[in-house]
């Protein structure tokens, strides 16, 4: 017996009965000029059940039963449509967005309880918990595509993070990363050269 599926077919089957609470996400996510990135968040998100459904039932799965896609769901859909939305079904304050923020394609937030994003970021990024990409001296950092970020890493100010990067738990990056990398340490450095994506 599969716990884990069976756990995810019961968490549908109460997705599919509060169907109603969400028809005006499902409307807003749906006919939005940003479906295309919540889409490919849905699908990030997808090889992680034990259930085989299509996105657009799995972006009702996921607003049912995720509160941090719930949180990037807000941010991608914008400010206005989040107050009007929003407000009786409210992601988690334990994720917190800028309104600079700016975040490409197939976003996946693994646990990010105690997390702040403030940058530039790119397609394909995967974040764990307790991260911090902030500002200094009102500057953001640039985060390329393909990039991972482990639990509990800081990356402030004025840094450029390259393509197909892995920053390891408790790093601290205050300078650039340059692209197929591995950087952990306090302060940051390149320990591992990857195989270019």
């Amino acid at each position: 017996m599969d716990k884990k599926k069976i756990r995810d077919e019961l968490r549908l089957i109460g997705a599919i009965i509060f169907f109603w609470i969400y028809i005006p996400h499902l409307l807003v996510g749906l006919c939005t000029s940003k479906r295309r990135f919540i889409l490919s968040d849905v699908g990030c998100k997808l090889q992680y059940l034990k259930i085989k459904i299509g996105p657009k039932l799995a972006l009702l799965y996921l607003l049912h039963n995720d509160i941090y896609f719930r949180k990037l769901f807000y941010f991608r859909i914008g400010p206005i449509w989040t107050l009007l939305i929003g407000w009786y079904l409210p992601g988690t304050k334990l994720l917190r967005f800028s309104g600079y923020t700016t975040i490409g394609m197939r976003c996946n937030l693994i646990h990010p309880s105690s997390t702040g994003i403030v940058g530039h970021i790119g397609d394909d990024f995967y974040c764990l918990q307790n991260v911090t990409i902030g500002k200094k001296n009102g500057k953001m950092p640039t985060i390329g595509n393909h990039v991972t970020v482990y639990a509990s890493a800081l990356i402030f100010g004025d840094v450029k993070i390259g393509n197909n990067v892995i920053i390891g738990a408790g790093s601290v990056v205050t300078k650039d990363i340059p692209d197929n990398s591995v950087a952990v340490g306090n302060p940051a450095h390149v320990i591992k050269t990857l195989s270019p994506q």
